[in-house]
């Protein structure tokens, strides 16, 4: 029964919900690789480095904290690859499982913020 109702969905999957769950996708990714809203969540396994370059030019980057779990969790939230994956997988999941209302609203929602953020990007780096 729930098989059949996700190979519908599957199925019958619109090029404009592949687009809009591929954008809100990007977002969620970048909201918890890059932004500083979710930097609470990473701050606990990453660390910030600061090095000159041979300009003399300060440079900061990040790096995964500690050994063992909290390292594994540091490179997960810093690859964009990685969570983008875990990021596609539980929007898919929860639109195929849950169409409702609520679920499309929010992935419009961060569809419409990742055009932005896209805009944004495209904009600023003129």
């Amino acid at each position: 029964m729930l098989t059949d109702l996700v190979n519908s969905q599957i199925v019958n999957l619109k090029f404009l919900d592949l687009a809009l769950l591929g954008l809100a996708s990007y977002r969620l990714t970048h909201l918890i690789v890059y932004d500083k809203i979710f930097e609470f969540l990473r701050r606990p396994f990453m660390k910030e480095v600061k090095e000159k370059d041979s300009e003399g030019n300060l440079e900061v980057y990040v790096e995964p904290r500690g050994t063992g779990i909290r390292h594994f969790l540091g490179e997960l939230v810093s690859c964009y690859w990685c969570v983008g994956i875990w990021m596609s997988g539980g929007l898919v999941v929860l639109h195929l499982l849950l169409p409702a209302i609520v679920i499309k609203t929010f992935i419009l929602f961060m569809a419409v913020a990742g055009i932005q953020s896209l805009l944004e990007t495209f904009i600023t780096s003129r």
